[in-house]
């Protein structure tokens, strides 16, 4: 394993996550459920999911794509929905 590449993509994950929806998501059902294990389990478990999938399609979009144009089209999308949210369109 790469450590280098290891710790970059945990530092980058966690700060892009850090006080998102999904940790408001996680905070609602500890709090109504009161079962925060069965909560950070079943979080823990579907973040695995989303990122397995997010994962594979990188690794297949890296055979045909050049890493750059993954980037900027990924954040050309990050862009066009903050102006659609802000537009009030989504």
């Amino acid at each position: 394993m790469d450590s280098k590449v290891f710790f970059a993509t945990f530092g980058m994950i966690f700060l892009a996550e850090l006080a998102d929806k999904t940790q408001i998501v996680g905070i609602g059902m500890a709090a109504k459920s009161g079962k925060p294990v069965t909560v950070w389990l079943s979080s823990v478990c579907a973040y695995m999911v989303v990122t397995l999938i997010s994962v594979f399609i990188g690794s297949m979009m890296s055979q045909y794509l050049k890493p750059e144009l993954i980037r900027n089209c990924g954040a050309a999308l990050f862009i066009l929905i903050g102006v659609l949210m802000l537009a009030g369109k989504i």
